[in-house]
């Protein structure tokens, strides 16, 4: 990078590695040089929980907040009515208006984790309200017309998808043109200057801000994050237990723990980085370590993300019963755990059953495999029978499950 920001917030974004393109870095450098700004990143509304793969975005925004600028959240109450066709292979499920506002809500939590949004240092905001008032045609004739098909058709998002002739609904190619729209309203209400997000948004940001210098002659920005893969390839946030959740009542602290603690040696200073608040100097300091001192690094960094997201002492009990499940073979308080009574039990059910509905497989087949790969314990000891029965009287005390070395479970008995 040949210009070297000089804004608090360009300055430590780009020293952590949080920038992947900006439109014109140094007018924006320089607006911010000039006093407090606002910026936005949307959300649209597709499940009750954002999960790992959002929490980049979400760092960057608590940034932006700590160097003295205001974020907006901009909830696609909406465009989630629509569908983000951004480098999908299929449309996404229409949701329901309930389903929405729910999703909202639980979305909402985590975000109140990382911003302040007391005395309007933050904004949430819904895009139904203004997307739900538009008349068509009033739309078609007064924002349609600044959109050339040509070019939308050009965007890599949508040109991947027609290359696999893949099918692109009416529906979905309206999309980029209401995430357009939004900039432009929010920069009309609430003087909002930047547009952030992956960089899989790149071509949405372009357009909203050609669509507001177009209509009402004003100069705004676009920014965009790297998209993360883990350095073994893997998409960020995918597990083999599906997505990391950042709810609690969807992902249990500790698990959200293990995942972090779970780092591959190589990613360990660059999600320091991105992912905590510590020193870059300390950063990369923990990141060289090497052999059994890199996962002294590791557990910090679990200890640091779980804080910002659960709490310290969560994060406190997470990491002990981490220590009392791998280093003193216990089985821990804090681990997932499935609750079984009686009747749940009947004549018993098989262990790879109990690994299936402990979350540890996806289904009965996964579990046969993970059994027959000698991937599965009981309680430390090698599972070798996929029909193994356990009976409620197997359960008088605890059953730990353990899926290879990391991945661990407890089966109780109610009452």
């Amino acid at each position: 990078m040949t210009y070297q920001p000089k804004s608090e917030f360009l300055h430590t974004i780009v020293e952590r590695g949080f920038l992947a393109d900006c439109t014109d870095l140094q007018s924006l450098d320089e607006a911010l040089l000039e006093g407090p700004l606002t910026a936005y990143i949307g959300y649209d509304a597709t499940a009750k929980s954002l999960h790992v793969g959002h929490l980049l975005n979400v760092m960057l925004l608590r940034w932006w907040q700590k160097t003295g600028n205001r974020p907006l959240t901009l909830m696609g109450g909406g465009t989630t009515k629509v569908g983000d066709p951004s480098f999908r292979a299929d449309e996404r499920p229409l949701l329901g208006p309930e389903q929405i506002d729910a999703n909202i809500e639980g979305m909402g939590r985590v975000f109140a984790r990382y911003l302040d949004y007391s005395d309007g240092k933050a904004m949430m905001l819904n895009n139904a309200e203004w997307l739900d008032e538009l008349n068509y045609l009033d739309f078609l004739r007064d924002i349609g017309r600044h959109f050339s098909v040509n070019r939308m058709l050009s965007f890599e998002s949508v040109k991947s998808r027609l290359d696999r002739e893949q099918s692109l609904s009416f529906l979905e190619f309206n999309y980029m043109i209401l995430q357009a729209y939004d900039f432009l309203e929010l920069s009309r209400r609430h003087d909002c200057l930047l547009q952030m997000g992956g960089s899989d948004q790149w071509g949405n940001i372009v357009n909203g801000i050609d669509l507001t210098r177009r209509v009402i002659d004003k100069e705004i920005f676009g920014l965009t994050t790297p998209l993360l893969t883990t350095s073994d390839g893997r998409k960020m946030g995918k597990s083999q237990g599906g997505a990391i959740w950042l709810n609690g009542d969807m992902l249990s602290p500790y698990e959200f723990w293990q995942f972090w603690r779970n780092t591959t040696d190589a990613d360990v200073g660059r999600f320091l980085k991105l992912y905590t608040e510590l020193p870059v100097a300390e950063c990369d300091r923990l990141g060289a370590l090497e052999g059994s001192e890199i996962n002294a690094a590791k557990v910090i960094l679990a200890n640091e993300v779980t804080t910002l997201l659960h709490g310290a002492e969560a994060a406190q009990a997470a990491e002990a019963t981490s220590r009392e499940v791998f280093e003193k073979g216990g089985t821990g308080d804090d681990l997932p755990t499935l609750t079984l009574s009686a009747a749940d039990l009947g004549d018993g059910m098989s262990i790879a059953q109990l690994i299936t509905r402990s979350g540890l497989a996806k289904s009965g087949k996964d579990a046969k495999r993970l059994i027959a790969e000698g991937g599965a314990r009981m309680n430390d000891a090698a599972v070798t029978d996929a029909g193994l029965m356990i009976a409620a009287s197997d359960l008088a005390e605890p059953i730990k499950l353990s899926a290879g070395k990391k991945r661990h479970a407890l089966v109780v008995l109610q009452g």
